[in-house]
């Protein structure tokens, strides 16, 4: 097929377009420049590379338009972030594609009532960005269902990969969380550290897109999440971390407001986002209709980013150490 990938040179398409690629596919990789992927690969020698800004041309009128005129088979949207970006798109293409994939996000689910989370529970959102991708998800679907539009929305975790710095044990992106944990120093965590947290690996949510494809039948009409095979708790988190750095974790456990009040506001707002849902999401339905098998861990995968960053220096906070 013709593939057409909408953010394919950032986190998850810098793993998935090389997929689409080696799965015997065309593969045209539109981004809003022409920046570099954060996975080096032989394949990109055969992509070919568009650039459109989409935010300007859904202002046009004309982003729809333009990526149907790429002549796609199967078009996989990234990038989307709005009911009016994704219903520009989906009016463009409906009765022209073969399959349209939506990235969704976990997010789509607030606080939980049983763990892990199926696909089938009803979705609470408790932010601006959980809401306005279940709208999405609910008007795709709606698509399929009263129009056949050949819909798949798939729901990553916390992504990781080599390139950037990983959700950390206190749920924010602090890089000197785990400066602290590699140093033996103390850390602070909220509660008991018993809140949870559901990473996977770009290569991994790349992997599902690529099955999905391959699954087409079981896939279209259908969500579903994509994340690594277990959740990790935010002290489970922190102890394993500094274990590859042969220390043994030192954890300060405050309740709530004493944390918040002891840290930036800026992280203790993004921890809080998180610690709020505690995400913990089952991968039965992707494992049984589309094949879906993680090759990392929440772990592995988050081991191989702190290798990454220690190796190249791209850290200030971890410049002095190394992974053995």
């Amino acid at each position: 097929m013709r593939v057409v990938i909408l953010g394919g040179s950032g986190h998850i398409g810098s793993w998935l377009t090389p997929r689409v690629v080696e799965a015997g596919h065309t593969a045209v990789c539109v981004s809003r420049s022409r920046r570099e992927p954060y996975l080096a690969h032989d394949a990109w020698g055969s992509v070919e590379r568009v650039a459109i800004d989409r935010v300007e041309a859904e202002a046009q009128g004309s982003f729809g338009p333009s990526v149907l005129a790429l002549r796609p088979d199967a078009v996989i949207d990234l990038t989307c972030y709005t009911l009016e970006s994704a219903r520009h798109l989906a009016e463009a293409l409906r009765g022209r594609v073969e399959h349209f994939l939506h990235c969704g996000t976990i997010w789509v689910h607030g606080m939980a009532i049983e763990v892990p989370i199926s696909e089938e529970v009803a979705r609470r959102p408790i932010s601006d960005y959980g809401r306005r991708k279940a709208d999405i998800e609910t008007y795709l679907l709606h698509q399929h269902a009263e129009f056949g539009f050949p819909a798949t929305i798939l729901h990553p975790g916390h992504l990781v990969g080599p390139g950037w710095v990983p959700l950390n044990p206190a749920g924010n992106f602090d890089p000197e969380v785990f400066a602290a944990i590699a140093s033996g120093k103390e850390i602070l965590l909220p509660n008991l550290g018993r809140e949870t947290l559901h990473h996977v690996h770009c290569d991994d949510v790349a992997q599902a897109f690529v099955r999905a494809m391959e699954n087409r039948s079981r896939a279209v009409g259908e969500s579903f999440h994509v994340v690594s095979s277990k959740a990790l708790t935010l002290a489970g988190y922190a102890e394993s971390v500094a274990s590859w750095f042969g220390r043994e974790a030192k954890i300060c456990f405050l309740p709530w407001e004493e944390f918040r009040s002891r840290v930036p506001a800026k992280d203790a707002n993004v921890t809080w986002d998180h610690i709020a849902r505690s995400p913990n999401c089952s991968i039965e339905k992707a494992v049984r209709l589309l094949g879906y098998a993680p090759g990392y861990s929440s772990l592995e995968a988050i081991r191989e980013s702190l290798s990454w960053l220690c190796a190249h220096g791209t850290l200030s906070a971890l410049t002095s150490f190394k992974l053995p």
